[in-house]
């Protein structure tokens, strides 16, 4: 691993993933607390999750990453979803033994999906996982387009219709071809209830009071394929969640499990 060098509030350092692929983290906190992961959804990165790691570092060791193909991070081919789950996997022991996960959309449907491969993590929570057919054909356009070279337009037609206007995303183009990379591991949409039924950590999942019909209905049928979870519903919430709406129902069920876990 690379030095690490310390700014005002955070570290930020490189881990490299078990294909040689060098992956970017930010570290948040005094080290003190227990570890989290943050697990970023669609074209997001470390940068992404700044403010509701810097809410959530008052009482844990936030973590961070630029997902492969983003960021300061490296993208070294072919792409696989296995590919995801160990850079996950070198982030987490990097954060520390037993750090729990908390990803956001496409980052959720990743960090239940290393779960189910074998990661071994503290508690998950996550925000509205897109399982759902509307989601999957979105991706699945975005990669065709991206599969015919344009990029621009890729990006152009995920954005429209995750209600962003064209040209107003601010990283650019150059975060379109993870798309792809979101489409593989979203997959056709379906919750994988099998895998799923192996994942034995306590699970919070959450979603918006006003988020799109869809986007609710996976929050449900996510939970009922999960062994150990629980559903929140954050009243007035949309698809992109409050951080200070949502660091402190994370901090309250991370706790709480903490509890239990040294109770047990």
């Amino acid at each position: 691993m690379d030095e690490v060098k310390t700014l005002p509030d955070r570290a930020v350092g490189r881990v490299t993933s078990r294909d040689g692929t060098t992956i970017a983290y930010e570290r948040y906190g005094d080290g003190a607390g227990p570890p989290l992961v943050l697990v970023s959804g669609s074209l997001r990165t470390a940068g992404s999750e700044r403010p509701l790691a810097a809410l959530l570092a008052r009482r844990f060791t936030v973590v961070t990453y630029d997902r492969r193909g983003r960021g300061g991070s490296g993208d070294t081919g072919p792409y696989a979803v296995e590919r995801e789950i160990e850079d996950l996997a070198a982030v987490a022991a990097e954060a520390g033994s037993g750090a729990a996960l908390y990803g956001a959309g496409t980052g959720g449907v990743l960090a239940l999906a290393a779960v189910a491969a074998g990661l071994s993590t503290g508690p998950v929570s996550v925000y509205e996982p897109p399982y759902s057919a509307e989601a999957a054909a979105l991706h699945r356009r975005a990669a065709e387009l991206l599969g015919r070279g344009r990029p621009d337009a890729a990006l152009d037609v995920f954005l429209a219709e995750s209600g962003v206007p064209a040209g107003a995303w601010p990283g650019g183009v150059a975060p379109a071809p993870t798309l792809a990379y979101d489409h593989a591991v979203l997959g056709d949409g379906t919750v994988p209830e099998r895998s799923l039924a192996g994942v034995h950590a306590r699970v919070l999942v959450v979603d918006g009071g006003a988020s799109p019909g869809w986007a609710r209905r996976a929050a449900h049928a996510l939970t009922a394929a999960l062994p150990r979870a629980r559903h929140r519903t954050l009243t007035g919430q949309t698809h992109e969640a409050a951080p200070h709406v949502l660091a402190p129902v994370l901090e309250e069920f991370l706790v709480e499990d903490r509890e239990a876990s040294e109770v047990g």
